[in-house]
């Protein structure tokens, strides 16, 4: 590690120094550990490891840290050689007795996140163990026959029964398995429900981790309504979806505290949760504590899609904990509606890590996939989104510009290097000033694709939001399609935005394309795995390139993502 690098902690010593020099460590972790360390009392350095490494864990993804897994990270450390001494070393530390580190099923955790790790899990126990709402079983057997009424619906039936049954619901399913369309008819369902009951109509909400989710959610869920039997169409209410942020409501002064919580409950009588892999230990949490004991709450997502970028694999955990449970709350969808073809295929096979299949799928010569060795043959394409893109802002038709944003998307796995998000921006921005013969030096303009970075309560915009510059009127606004409707705000206000010529894998998560072009990371990347590739490739609805060597595929399909949890084993009966 460079003398001046950032995640290098200059005055570290010990242990703590020479894991921080071999790059195991970043420098935050072991500020965190010699701090706390310092602050409880506690003087051994083995302990005081383990308390970076449990930091090292949240910040790389994980709940918590497996002291018997730690050797992975870089076989050649000389770590302690005995790891279950190790674990009782800590287990006997000042710095557990402080409550800085919590043990727990063999994992130690900071104590935050073992506290939502409890409540998470104590939380859906006692939801999946309540008494089953009153369900009128002759009205659901006709609301069902009427609509599934075919043969290849059983999946979705299955489901719609489960969730009017049932207070909470998983409902999993990978791209095009019409999770939103069993999502509309279980409402529609439970509208039905009330009705017959002469109740009122149940409050309800969709939610989505980020605002480009909430957008397709609130664009499917529509559609999906308009194809209801008319009965069902005209009585189910059509709500507005919103990002988990908007619908727990900002609380001024905090960023990790919501207006809802377990003192304020949300209004709603049922809650839609899209795009749930996306979602952390943390919001999970926050979501649940909000909740009357009553609501019900529907649960959706792919598990093999890329997880949060903050700690936990929650759906995936859900899945795995509760589906051993005598009373099932999980269905699956398995048949593909959206599409089927060469896309659906290579999905298939990267889902079951089918390396050959894939790869002879990629090199069949089938247009809508492809993997090839640069980005030279997809210069054209990228330009020329840019261009349309620019074209439509400079007219200033903002639903146009914001429809240009999913004709092309470039797909990444890390923000820097040479294989990055930002190299890539560059790159095609000085194409586009090649094509066009003018120069973008200022920090706004007409065509600039935008993706927030930082969560901006006051302006209402969230890290993941996505939008593009316009000329209206002779001044320069921002649009962003925040779910329900385009906002639109003066383009000089913005501050944590960036350009989205390219975009993450992991910010792409809850949008679509028309054409995808995705970018494998370098061979040694830690982030080249099947959950990344699976992720970048359903981006894609007519056509996906990949940009890599067979052999960089191949070894991304044999990885998969680990992330230390207790969650599953808690949920399991």
């Amino acid at each position: 590690m460079e003398r001046f690098d950032r995640r290098r902690a200059a005055r570290a010593g010990g242990v703590l120094g020479e894991a921080n020099e071999r790059g195991i460590l970043h420098a935050a972790d072991v500020h965190v550990a010699r701090r706390l360390s310092a602050l409880s009392g506690e003087r051994d350095v083995e302990a005081a490891l383990a308390l970076a490494l449990a930091t090292r864990a949240v910040r790389t993804g994980s709940v918590a840290v497996d002291l018997t897994q730690v050797h992975l990270i870089d076989p050649d450390f000389a770590w302690p050689a005995d790891p279950q001494a190790w674990l009782q070393q800590v287990r006997d530390s000042r710095l557990v007795a402080a409550g800085v580190l919590v043990e727990d099923q063999g994992l130690l955790y900071l104590e935050r996140y073992h506290d939502q790790e409890i409540q998470v899990a104590a939380t859906l126990i006692a939801r999946r163990d309540a008494p089953a709402p009153p369900v009128d079983e002759q009205v659901l057997g006709a609301g069902l026959a009427r609509l599934f009424p075919h043969a290849d619906d059983a999946d979705q039936r299955a489901a719609a029964a489960l969730a009017t049954r049932e207070r909470t619901v998983v409902v999993t399913g990978g791209p095009g398995t019409g999770k939103t369309t069993t999502v509309a008819r279980i409402l529609a369902l439970l509208v039905e429900q009330t009705a017959v009951r002469g109740d009122r109509t149940p409050r309800i909400a969709l939610a989505a981790p980020t605002a480009k989710a909430a957008a397709r959610l609130q664009e499917a869920f529509e559609g999906a309504a308009e194809r209801l039997p008319a009965q069902d169409r005209d009585r189910l209410p059509m709500p507005a979806a919103s990002t988990l942020h908007r619908l727990l409501g900002w609380r001024r002064g905090s960023t990790s505290r919501f207006a809802h919580h377990a003192g304020a409950r949300l209004p709603h009588d049922v809650v839609v949760l899209d795009e749930a892999s996306m979602v952390s230990l943390t919001m999970m949490a926050r979501l649940l504590e909000a909740l009357r004991p009553d609501t019900r709450l529907i649960i959706v997502g792919d598990p093999d899609q890329l997880t949060s970028v903050e700690a936990g694999a929650v759906l995936s955990d859900l899945v795995t904990g509760l589906d051993p449970s005598p009373r099932q709350i999980v269905a699956r969808l398995g048949r593909t509606y959206r599409y089927d073809g060469a896309i659906h295929d290579l999905a298939q096979a990267i889902r079951e890590g089918d390396d050959s299949a894939a790869l002879t799928l990629l090199d069949s010569g089938e247009p809508a996939v492809e993997l090839i060795p640069d980005a030279t043959p997809r210069r054209a394409l990228m330009v020329q989104a840019a261009i349309d893109l620019r074209h439509h802002a400079r007219a200033g038709d903002a639903a146009s510009a914001l429809a240009a944003l999913g004709e092309h998307r470039l797909l990444c796995a890390h923000r820097s290097g040479p294989r990055g998000v930002g190299a890539w921006n560059r790159q095609i921005l000085q194409w586009l000033s090649e094509e066009t013969g003018e120069n973008f030096y200022v920090p706004n303009f007409p065509g600039r694709p935008l993706l927030v970075t930082r969560n901006d309560y006051a302006m209402d915009l969230f890290n993941g939001d996505t939008g593009v510059v316009l000329r209206r009127d002779g001044r320069l606004v921002a649009t962003f399609d925040s779910g329900a409707c385009p906002r639109e705000l003066a383009a000089a206000r913005l501050a944590d935005v960036e350009s989205m010529y390219a975009a993450t894998v992991h910010k792409s998560q809850g949008s679509q394309a028309r054409r995808v072009t995705v970018i494998l990371p370098d061979i040694d990347s830690p982030l080249l795995t099947r959950e990344l590739i699976y992720t970048a490739v359903t981006r894609a609805q007519e056509q996906v390139t990949i940009i890599g060597s067979p052999e960089a595929f191949r070894l991304g399909l044999s990885q998969r993502i680990q992330r230390a949890s207790g969650l599953a084993a808690r949920l399991r009966p």
